[in-house]
């Protein structure tokens, strides 16, 4: 079976290609000879993960699924959520973005937080999603030096380290894209059993 998993990041390809095995050959957008950019343009994470994979499905005639991901923040009445990549401007500059949620939680007692992906599949004419979700904190300051995005601010419940200081394996154990891609990857297994 091929499926196109409508990204160019190629770290996502190779984490992705490892828990789905040989069953499945994955495609990137760079395969496909797909370079424009993907329409993202809703208000919800289900709408733009929908969006992008129909996009692709329509455009390429092939199977395939897109993922979107937000940080939700309790006290900002859900804020960066769909804006997560860009919430500080444009330009999606990740430091921007963590420096203009930290301002904007200054002296905030609550920091209660969740990291949000949804996966949506688009699969011979049928579309599935699935979600996955970490809930955690957002820390007073950054801290550690691996992941991306907003990784150094947050820390998932029932640990004592940021995302960015976990080794990459047991963050991918835990984090809302490890989950969503888990089940996404039972689905294919089973799919194709």
């Amino acid at each position: 079976m091929k499926l196109v998993f409508a990204t160019n990041n190629q770290n996502k390809m190779k984490e992705l290609q490892l828990l789905l095995g040989e069953k499945v050959e994955l495609l990137s957008l760079a395969d496909i000879n797909c370079n424009e950019e993907i329409p993202e343009d809703y208000e919800t994470l289900e709408e733009n993960a929908t969006q992008k994979a129909e996009y692709i499905y329509k455009k390429y005639n092939v199977n395939c699924f897109a993922d979107d991901t937000g940080l939700e923040i309790k006290s900002l009445n859900g804020e960066p959520g769909v804006y997560s990549a860009r919430y500080a401007g444009e330009d999606k500059d990740a430091t921007a973005n963590m420096k203009k949620a930290l301002e904007k939680l200054e002296g905030e007692k609550d920091r209660s937080a969740r990291f949000r992906t949804v996966i949506s599949l688009f699969l011979n004419d049928n579309e599935y999603q699935f979600e996955g979700i970490v809930n955690g904190n957002i820390l007073d300051s950054q801290r550690g030096k691996d992941g991306f995005g907003y990784d150094p601010i947050f820390e998932p419940e029932g640990y004592s380290v940021s995302f960015a200081e976990m080794e990459v394996s047991e963050k991918n154990r835990i984090s809302h894209r490890g989950l969503a891609v888990q089940k996404l990857v039972q689905f294919l297994l089973e799919y194709n059993a």
